[in-house]
């Protein structure tokens, strides 16, 4: 069982190392974006399955999109409206963005800022991470840190203590995607939308 502080969970991270954390949603594996292959090898994830860039505030994230002045704009509004919250865009990515995270295609890249006030604190100091849910790929999302840390007990997870794991719904976010100058639903999740 290897559990930390948020700071040693900061720490973790900026060192190569994989961490857990909870989110608003389900709790993230993470990793510094050049050492998303951790994730990958941990989950037993296929190559072709993406992860997301997930940060504490929309302005971390722009950099790593590629689009009309237009579409950054509708992109933001969408962000404004949604973020801090249970919505990924996946979007046109920019070459900013680290072939580690999405080895079958480098044209598109998902973004998320978790409405979760310790994954934004974690955020706010480690810049954009890569992440997905924590479990073994094809096995439903683990909910506590004390499940994480019997599935993947190399992961540095966070000390649990009061107000940690709450407001996490337990339902994966909702997943839009920008295709020919409209969102489309790739995945109904916490939040909803309409088509």
């Amino acid at each position: 069982m290897t559990q930390g502080t948020l700071p040693e969970l900061v720490e973790g991270v900026l060192s190569g190392k994989l961490i857990s954390f909870p989110t608003d949603t389900v709790p993230a594996l993470a990793a510094l974006p050049q050492k998303a292959p951790l994730i990958f090898t941990a989950k037993q994830r296929s190559q072709d399955k993406p992860l997301i860039l997930m940060a504490a505030c929309a302005t971390d994230l722009w950099a790593f999109v590629a689009g009309s002045a237009e579409e950054l704009l509708i992109w933001q509004q969408m962000a404004a409206t949604y973020w801090p919250g249970a919505i990924t865009m996946v979007l046109p990515a920019s070459d900013r963005v680290p072939r580690e995270i999405n080895l079958a295609s480098s044209t598109t890249v998902g973004l998320r800022v978790p409405n979760h006030a310790t994954a934004r604190a974690i955020l706010s100091r480690t810049g954009a991470l890569a992440t997905t849910s924590a479990n073994k790929s094809g096995k439903p999302p683990l909910q506590t840190m004390r499940e994480i840390d019997a599935e993947f007990p190399d992961v540095l997870t966070l000390v649990p203590t009061a107000g940690t794991e709450d407001l996490a719904s337990a339902i994966p976010s909702t997943v839009i995607k920008w295709i020919d100058n409209n969102w489309q639903i790739l995945r109904l999740g916490a939040v909803k939308l309409e088509s």
